[in-house]
């Protein structure tokens, strides 16, 4: 049977690996909002009789506002907010911005931009008309990040996640299973990449909000802004703990890991029980910089979803991260004790049981449905997370198998095998290859010539001798086989904190499908125009339908309906038919006897709305003989 080396390995993970980054170019850039908008006051595209005293927006989950976080323009472009938006009523979900009196009637341009609770830049525009629609001048480009801040940024993130799980992990290896040098550069190494990565994030943090330039990383003053958001606090947070990482770090490989004749074995204990506990607040306090600045800190239940994320972190970092340490162990030739890869093993399980815990909680939470699951990208990246992680626990049950069939010793048989004499050929080349006194002194090009090659022989019979162990071979290509898919399960991992959850996006979808927001009616008496767009799913069944209720009092109304293409052009459908219910009082449905005036264009005359209050609005189109979507909303009659 054929089993499959390292050499054969490495080109099949990498593969897996190219392509995997092929599918995250395109999939990222498209899901950069995480708060989705999700009604306005005023509703999007609607009329009002009179100005408003305030605009208010309000999303799906909270944002940090600016000063020109919301900008409401005028037919001709020009600011007629007071600028500097709040929240209403405390609620972080949502921002308002008062209006300056004595505006006159036309449309108007609201231009907004903020940064979602989960840290990311969101940004958007929608217009609203006062008295009646007219032309406008007001241009609005939505402000993209620079391409060399977001390249830089995004790839300061993946390299944040790489160094935590590397440190931690190389640390709870290191502390529970074996210490060496190979696992002291995986976790010291992971201190380096997650301090410079962290720097960089915080050095980037205010022009990849702003879409600034990658020169105003150094700006002081956009720096102040960034650490007084809850962001920048987090990664200012994380340099800190680092710091007492980096003593954690010198303990564990320095003084601990050193035999003290003169310590006793009570005060190494205690010693152990000390980093244990420090240890622990440390990776903890690292892991609550991503649950408060990221979804965790955001949606429902961020009491329980922050702990639940730092739980999950921390099972990710054990696993993932200690499984490293192991395979660099395991390619140095570290001598691991069968005691210690059964360790590492039941820590592995523990961890896995954790993420699958927490990991079920955290998709409930982000995803909500069975739909969003399928339908949302989101939810198409979790089930490949799922995906792989399923492949991780299938390659765990070979690593478990080669873990059973180490032993702790060498033995050599009598009859020795070939990789043994070879590597006894080996070692005896290296010692001839050892340089004279005489060689040294009559030539030093010469004496390191033989150095090198002396060298190069100890380190090809060091590899022959670890490889002709068949339990530690075996042992080390499953678990390389395993670090190669956590490489890819930590780039889907990242990928899904820089995707928009798949509630978020459904209600992104409803509150398009709603036009924005609930349906508008006058204060006061006059008309009321209500626009729904709908979706009958066949051939040419998309539009929008404008109902205008004149004067929206109870008694005798007028009801007038146009109908466009998503061009804005005036269409025909087949069948078309409006109804008003009561539902409090339990009156109707009351439906009007529509006739077709123009292209596009129904109206009635003389409906009569017997009193005054909160009607729903039914709209029933028929696009072909078997397309038909009823759309409902609420519209005030006074």
């Amino acid at each position: 049977m054929k089993t499959l080396t390292a050499g054969r390995l490495l080109p099949v993970l990498g593969t897996l690996l190219a392509a995997l980054l092929c599918a995250l170019g395109p999939g990222a850039g498209s899901a950069s909002a995480h708060a989705a908008l999700t009604s306005t006051d005023p509703a999007s595209g609607s009329v009002v009789p009179t100005a408003p005293r305030q605009v208010k927006l309000t999303f799906s989950e909270g944002v940090l506002l600016s000063a020109d976080s919301v900008r409401v323009l005028d037919p001709q472009g020009k600011r007629v907010d007071e600028g500097r938006p709040a929240h209403v009523d405390g609620k972080s979900g949502t921002a308002a911005v008062g209006l300056a009196g004595g505006i006159a009637d036309g449309t108007y341009t609201v231009a907004w931009q903020a940064v979602s609770a989960d840290s990311h830049p969101v940004a958007g525009a929608f217009t609203f008309s006062i008295g009646a629609p007219s032309k406008t001048a007001a241009k609005v480009t939505t402000a993209k990040a620079d391409p060399v801040v977001d390249a830089l940024y995004t790839t300061g993130r993946y390299a944040a996640y790489a160094g935590y799980l590397l440190l931690v992990g190389g640390c709870v290896f290191a502390g529970a299973c074996r210490s060496c040098r190979p696992v002291q550069r995986i976790a010291v190494g992971g201190w380096i990449t997650l301090f410079a990565a962290t720097s960089v994030l915080l050095l980037l943090r205010g022009p990849y909000t702003s879409s600034k330039g990658i020169g105003s990383s150094f700006d002081l003053t956009l720096l102040g802004d960034v650490l007084a958001t809850k962001p920048g606090a987090a990664l200012l947070s994380r340099l800190l703990l680092l710091s007492a990482a980096a003593v954690f770090l010198a303990v564990l490989f320095g003084s601990y890991a050193r035999e003290d004749g003169d310590r006793t074995r009570m005060e190494r204990r205690d010693v152990a029980y000390g980093l244990a506990i420090g240890g622990t607040v440390v990776a903890v306090g690292l892991a609550a910089t991503w649950a408060m600045a990221e979804h965790a800190s955001a949606g429902l239940q961020p009491w329980l979803a922050m702990p639940v994320d730092v739980l999950h972190l921390l099972g990710v970092a054990v696993w993932l991260g200690g499984l490293a340490a192991l395979l660099a162990a395991l390619w140095s030739g570290e001598p691991v004790r069968r005691a210690e890869a059964q360790r590492f093993s039941r820590l592995a399980f523990a961890s896995v049981c954790v993420l699958v815990a927490t990991g079920l909680y955290q998709s409930w939470r982000q995803v909500g449905s069975w739909d969003a699951l399928t339908g949302t990208e989101y939810g198409r990246w979790l089930l490949l997370k799922v995906a792989l992680v399923a492949g991780m626990v299938g390659l765990a049950s070979f690593s478990r198998r080669w873990t059973g069939r180490l032993t702790d010793g060498h033995p050599v048989p009598k009859k020795q095998v070939p990789a043994v004499r070879t590597v006894q050929a080996a070692t005896g080349a290296a010692k001839a290859a050892r340089p004279s006194r005489k060689d040294k002194d009559a030539s030093p090009e010469r004496a390191a010539q033989l150095a090198r090659q002396r060298e190069a022989l100890e380190k090809a019979a060091g590899r022959r001798q670890r490889d002709a162990d068949e339990g530690r071979s075996g042992l080390r290509r499953a678990v390389l086989a395993e670090a190669g898919v956590a490489v890819v399960l930590l780039a889907v991992t990242t990928l899904l904190t820089g995707t928009q959850p798949g509630r978020a996006e459904t209600e992104q979808r409803q509150s398009a499908a709603s036009g924005g927001a609930r349906a508008t009616a006058p204060a006061a008496s006059g008309p009321a125009e209500t626009r729904i767009p709908y979706d009958t799913g066949g051939t040419n069944g998309r539009g929008t339908a404008l109902i205008r209720i004149d004067p929206a009092r109870s008694g005798n109304n007028s009801i007038d309906v146009s109908v466009t293409d998503p061009a804005g052009k005036a269409v025909d459908v087949p069948e078309l038919e409006v109804s008003f219910t009561e539902k409090q009082k339990n009156i109707g449905p009351l439906r009007t006897a529509l006739k077709r005036t123009s292209a596009g264009r129904w109206q009635a005359s003389g409906f009569q709305l017997p009193m005054a209050g909160t009607w729903q609005l039914t709209l029933t189109v028929r696009t072909s003989d078997i397309d038909q979507i009823t759309e409902i909303r609420n519209v005030k009659i006074n």
